[in-house]
């Protein structure tokens, strides 16, 4: 086979697997995860359920490839921002700067949003390659507190005598450089920023923020405060 035809055949399953990918969003907005369906995602691009089981085998196959782009762009999102904001920014400064990159992303893509912090879907388990990519925007966080420990810019939170070992196991796995105080309060700060901006997203919030932009930045330089960033 000449590499003409290879490369044509390569571009042509990439054209294929991102319409596949793009009738399955579609359907995730108007549906929701748990209804997505190979069957329904082949009929409505006019192909054979047997040709779409060729790029995805089943629909775990095919969420977990949602979850893994969703991850991955939720992530360079955030490191754009993040290599965009001025390199001498305080590390709180640059705390926040990640939080409302996250939260421009999710208000720009809430679908995507929901399919990877939102309710589980029923009978789907992610596997371990989606931990590369949902890891993206939390080491992006750890590198802001090395750096700020590194500089002498960290107040290590304190700890109850009964989280200790918890702390120290958390450090261990995440950030063995890092003090576990400070890891502790990173790993609760991070999931309060996604709650902070699921309940914006989700409706939580309404009849109660209406200032939601200050409302949130106010919020995330507390949580950078909390994990001991000045």
């Amino acid at each position: 086979m000449s590499s003409v035809v290879r490369g044509a055949r390569a571009r042509a399953r990439i054209e294929v697997t991102a319409a596949i990918k793009e009738e399955a969003r579609r359907q995730l907005a108007s549906d929701g995860a748990a209804k997505l369906s190979l069957r329904a995602v082949a009929r409505e691009l006019g192909m054979v359920s047997s040709a779409l089981y060729r790029y995805f085998p089943s629909r775990d196959d095919l969420l977990t490839a949602l979850i893994i782009d969703a991850y991955d762009s939720l992530g360079e999102a955030a490191e754009a921002a993040h290599a965009a904001a001025d390199a001498d920014a305080a590390p709180v400064e640059r705390w926040v700067t990640v939080g409302e990159a996250v939260r421009g992303w999710a208000l720009a893509h809430p679908q995507e949003y929901a399919l990877i912090y939102g309710s589980p879907v029923p009978g789907y388990s992610a596997p371990q390659t989606t931990v590369p990519a949902a890891a993206r925007v939390g080491l992006l966080l750890i590198g802001i507190v090395r750096d700020a420990h590194r500089s002498h810019a960290l107040e290590v939170p304190l700890l109850t005598d009964e989280l200790v070992p918890e702390a120290v196991r958390l450090a261990a796995d995440l950030a063995p450089d890092l003090p576990p105080g400070a890891v502790t309060a990173l790993v609760a700060a991070w999931a309060q920023l996604y709650g902070l901006v699921g309940f914006e997203l989700f409706g939580q919030f309404n009849r109660v923020v209406e200032e939601r932009e200050p409302f949130f930045r106010h919020a995330v330089t507390r949580l950078a405060q909390g994990v001991g960033l000045r």
